[in-house]
């Protein structure tokens, strides 16, 4: 592994795991002396963050890890409402044994997802779904939704703020089981209903409401200032 490769495995952990905040300014005089390496490498690294929505930079060479954005996260969900049903449908009609091996195994380790979660807990999901994804034999398919997860989690991780309920909790068990138990049994359209549901359900929806809501908060202000002004 080279420098720029090492740095941008690192960089991208440390943005992916919060430790770099969204909107945070990297100071990469700093960054670079702290991983062992000049700023060139990881200029280089952090070229290959902004091709892929995780870090921006400007004319001026400044870098900064990218926003959180209520379109983003709504453009997210959209494309997970049409992609992870269609994952989940194909999957039952087509999973070997093996790929039900799989599925049955990482279902087995997922750990609950709280408030803060580590790398380690986040990962359970992550394998889950990709062996639901993998299992649907399409390639360009498992390509796409696997490189839409890293940045799904950044949105994860803000809903999580606010904490879950046990409700919240019980409900996604309750999903998962039933994803299970329907691409074992063949059943396509109770796997893409019941992925469906748990796109509309989960933590990237609860971020597009939690943004959404930010975003119209100043408009608000806004407009009582005026009406207060006119009265």
């Amino acid at each position: 592994m080279t420098k720029a490769e090492s740095a941008y495995e690192l960089v991208r952990e440390q943005v992916l795991r919060g430790d770099l905040v969204p909107g945070a300014v990297i100071a990469q005089a700093t960054l670079a002396r702290e991983l062992g390496i000049s700023t060139t490498p990881l200029r280089e690294a952090l070229r290959r963050l902004m091709t892929e929505g995780l870090v921006e930079l400007d004319a001026h060479r400044d870098a900064r890890v990218t926003r959180l954005t209520a379109e983003e996260a709504r453009d997210l969900i959209e494309i997970r409402r049409s992609l992870d049903p269609l994952a989940a449908g194909l999957a039952a009609e087509r999973r070997t044994r093996e790929d039900l091996a799989e599925i049955r195994s990482t279902a087995a380790e997922l750990l609950p997802l709280r408030t803060d979660p580590g790398t380690a807990e986040l990962l359970t999901h992550r394998r889950f779904h990709a062996a639901i994804y993998s299992a649907s034999h399409n390639q360009m398919l498992v390509q796409t939704l696997d490189g839409l997860w890293d940045k799904a989690d950044r949105y994860r991780r803000l809903a999580l703020e606010n904490g879950r309920t046990e409700e919240d909790l019980d409900r996604t068990h309750t999903e998962h089981g039933a994803l299970v138990e329907a691409i074992a049994a063949g059943d396509a359209d109770t796997a893409a209903a019941v992925m469906l549901a748990h796109v509309d359900a989960s933590l990237g929806a609860r971020a597009v409401a939690r943004l959404t809501s930010a975003a119209a908060q100043p408009v608000a202000r806004s407009l009582r200032g005026i009406r207060g002004g006119r009265s």
